[in-house]
């Protein structure tokens, strides 16, 4: 049996869907006779470029379709395998040979814009002086890449992929036809991951036809389809604009255990950014698209916390103000001593040393009585602080200074640093090399 994208693909040029823009004007033009040498076809992946192609080779022959037919007047190149210029000196050849059954010989070329430069320029030669039953039909994903001189010598045409409304009403349609139940909302789920695409869509529907005898429901297709919950993901986003990071991590935690997979997490936060922007939600749409292999769910968590204030926790307690002496018994050569500011001793190591003031704001420092302690995450940051002590001298003055071992924590300090909560959702493996991300 045929599948569902077999079955409900068009055949003739008024079975197509969505694409009026590109139907009418060819069906005005077919109806007066007018014929072009050469078109082509523009626009995203599964939207149908293809599909009309055939139809459109086939009409103006006057030729019946059918998806198994064989007409020899018609012949289908793939520009990415045949895309040599040996292989366009024999298309040149043979289009000068006149058709067997049909008025033209039709040249369909898909993903035209994969040939090289030397095949271009031999198809240009055809374009300029076809013969007169000659006709190319090209399509292309990428029509920046097609040489200019090949487009101002074609009719083209841009395709689009389909409305939301359009795809739900085509589902319903073909659900009923098939006499599959299944409610309005779980058909908007598979029109919104088609992403416009008619193919993906029947063989979305297709797959999940089977998953149950009743009705199939909203919440079935998103399980079967891996998806996170919407009402999941919203407050994700909230988590996100309200810039807490433990909610953040706990939130993103839910999803991910749920067997939800976090470059589908990423595609499904930029639909619903896409569908409904908003600024504050910006940054993160940029940050986004990188979410992939290695350490994808790393790299999603650190694009919900973007928006999170990235400060460095330089804890300086309050000084005890000490008890002073009669002004009369203060010898007059002794000077107060200046309280220590955090803030000095790092703008002091960023005049001496720009990277060791990078290693510096990834730690914790504390200062108390004299005493300067630096916690840290790493044994990286650790051992590169170690080696540059005489820097760290220099910018605290008369101040004794502490590197403690990575792990120890100062009193008091929760830890609550992205890398952590990074460390957390990946099972505690993530470990900073000091090079500034974990990926």
């Amino acid at each position: 049996m045929k599948n569902l994208y077999r079955r409900y693909r068009p055949l003739k040029l008024e079975d197509v869907v969505g694409q009026d823009q590109v139907i009418k004007p060819l069906t005005n033009s077919l109806k007066e006779g007018k014929v072009s040498h050469a078109y082509l076809f523009i626009g995203p992946r599964g939207c149908g470029k293809t599909s009309v192609a055939r139809i459109l080779a086939h009409e103006i022959n006057d030729f019946k379709y059918e998806l198994e037919d064989d007409y020899i007047d018609i012949i289908e190149i793939d520009g990415a395998s045949n895309r040599g210029i040996d292989n366009i000196r024999e298309l040149r050849e043979k289009v000068m040979i006149a058709p067997t059954t049909g008025k033209y010989k039709v040249y369909i070329i898909d993903e035209v814009h994969m040939l090289t430069k030397e095949a271009f320029n031999a198809l240009l030669k055809t374009l300029e002086e076809p013969p007169a039953h000659a006709v190319f039909i090209m399509a292309t994903t990428d029509a920046y890449k097609v040489p200019v001189t090949i487009t101002s010598r074609a009719q083209v045409y841009t395709f689009k992929l389909a409305d939301r409304q359009v795809m739900v009403d085509f589902l319903h349609t073909v659900a009923n036809k098939e006499k599959i139940a299944i409610t309005d909302d779980a058909l908007e789920v598979i029109a919104k991951r088609s992403g416009g695409s008619f193919r993906d869509a029947l063989s979305l529907l297709d797959q999940i036809s089977t998953l149950s005898k009743d009705k199939i429901t909203k919440d079935m297709v998103i399980s079967a389809m891996g998806l996170p919950q919407d009402e999941k993901v919203a407050k994700l986003i909230d988590d996100y604009q309200n810039g807490n990071i433990l909610d953040i991590s706990k939130s993103l935690k839910d999803l991910l255990s749920s067997g939800v997979k976090a470059e589908t997490l990423a595609e499904e936060i930029i639909s619903i950014i896409v569908d409904s922007p908003s600024p504050d939600l910006l940054k993160l749409l940029s940050e986004l698209p990188n979410v992939r292999a290695p350490f994808s769910e790393a790299k999603l968590l650190v694009a919900l916390t973007s928006n999170v204030p990235q400060t460095t926790q330089h804890v300086q307690p309050v000084q005890p103000v000490p008890s002073v002496k009669p002004t009369s018994t203060i010898k007059p050569n002794v000077v107060p001593t200046t309280v220590f500011s955090t803030d000095e001793f790092l703008e002091k190591t960023l005049e001496l040393n720009d990277a060791v003031h990078a290693q510096l704001l990834k730690t914790i420092c504390i200062y108390n009585a004299g005493q300067l302690d630096i916690y840290v995450k790493s044994d990286v940051v650790r051992s590169i602080l170690s080696n540059n002590m005489n820097i760290l001298r220099q910018s605290a003055g008369n101040v004794k200074i502490t590197i403690h071992k990575k792990g120890e924590q100062p009193d008091g300090i929760k830890k609550d640093t992205v890398l952590t909560q990074i460390s957390d959702i990946m099972g505690g493996e993530v470990q900073n090399d000091g090079g500034g991300s974990p990926f």
